[in-house]
């Protein structure tokens, strides 16, 4: 679950990527990313990414790392009891995230055609041989890039930051994907790895300790709040003005627990339950 979140953070904070993988979809689209239940099954949709605009069609992403046998016919299984019992009224495209050809994944031949004609596949360990690839494929090539080439892939993929918000966009994601490869160090560490001290900025030079606090402080915490709020609002219905501040001003650990919370939620009482609750906790 935890590798599933990665991938969904990448194309949630870099939504041009679809348009990559995907050419019919416009690169300027955006994104609310869900995990809804299938009902009276044991299934649950991995990622669901539903554009806002309501004339491009839904994308079930899946990033499946190991080889499972019975992974095509559950993922074709969730996908069409997820269209009949919420009765969806658009197209739809699968892209699949997958770590190498060799896994075996079951058999093609029954799903031959809506694999040709509507999955996107990816293999990630194809980019490894190639250079120069876009910032969002590198972000995807240093999942799979061996720890002794990672660190120089990550300060690259920095380095070609247009602005400072993309810097700590890609930023957010570089430490999370370091984190799963380098598990004996902490964000530190990590961080200084990267040697922030001299990385290039677009703009103005700023120290370590003041890159990290305004990552941490500013754009993950108003990006994970503004997500949020769209999210939400796709759930629940429309926010009110306090509920949306009450977002706003939750913490990095906070968002995070919404953020899963949110995924079980049936309506807006389930989300202000959330808030009572965590108030109650925190008294």
């Amino acid at each position: 679950m935890k590798t599933d979140k990665l991938f969904y953070t990448i194309f949630l904070s870099q939504p041009s990527l679809i348009h990559e993988l995907i050419p019919s979809i416009p690169p300027d689209s955006e994104y609310i990313y869900d995990a809804p239940v299938i009902k009276d099954t044991e299934f649950r949709l991995d990622g669901l990414l539903t554009p806002v605009r309501e004339d491009l069609p839904l994308i079930f992403l899946e990033a499946q790392m190991q080889k499972d046998s019975d992974f095509y016919g559950r993922y074709f299984a969730e996908i069409f009891l997820y269209l009949y019992q919420y009765k969806i009224k658009r197209s739809w495209y699968g892209l699949l995230i997958l770590k190498n050809r060799q896994d075996d994944l079951g058999e093609e031949l029954p799903y031959e055609n809506v694999l040709n004609t509507q999955v996107t596949k990816l293999y990630l360990e194809d980019l490894l041989p190639l250079k120069d690839l876009p910032p969002n494929l590198s972000l995807l090539k240093l999942i799979v890039t061996p720890e002794t080439e990672a660190v120089e892939l990550a300060k690259k993929i920095l380095d070609e930051s247009d602005n400072e918000r993309e810097f700590q966009r890609r930023l957010n994601i570089i430490e999370a994907i370091l984190n799963s490869k380098f598990s004996q160090l902490n964000n530190e560490e990590i961080l200084a790895m990267l040697d922030l001290k001299t990385a290039k900025m677009p703009s103005e030079p700023v120290f370590y300790k003041e890159v990290v606090s305004y990552w941490k402080e500013r754009a993950l915490q108003e990006g994970e709040a503004e997500l949020l709020i769209r999210q939400l609002t796709r759930r629940c219905g429309v926010l009110s003005d306090e509920l949306m501040e009450k977002v706003r001003s939750l913490s990095i650990p906070e968002l995070e627990s919404l953020g899963e919370a949110l995924l079980d939620f049936q309506g807006m009482s389930d989300l202000e339950n959330w808030f009572q609750n965590n108030n109650n906790e925190n008294r």
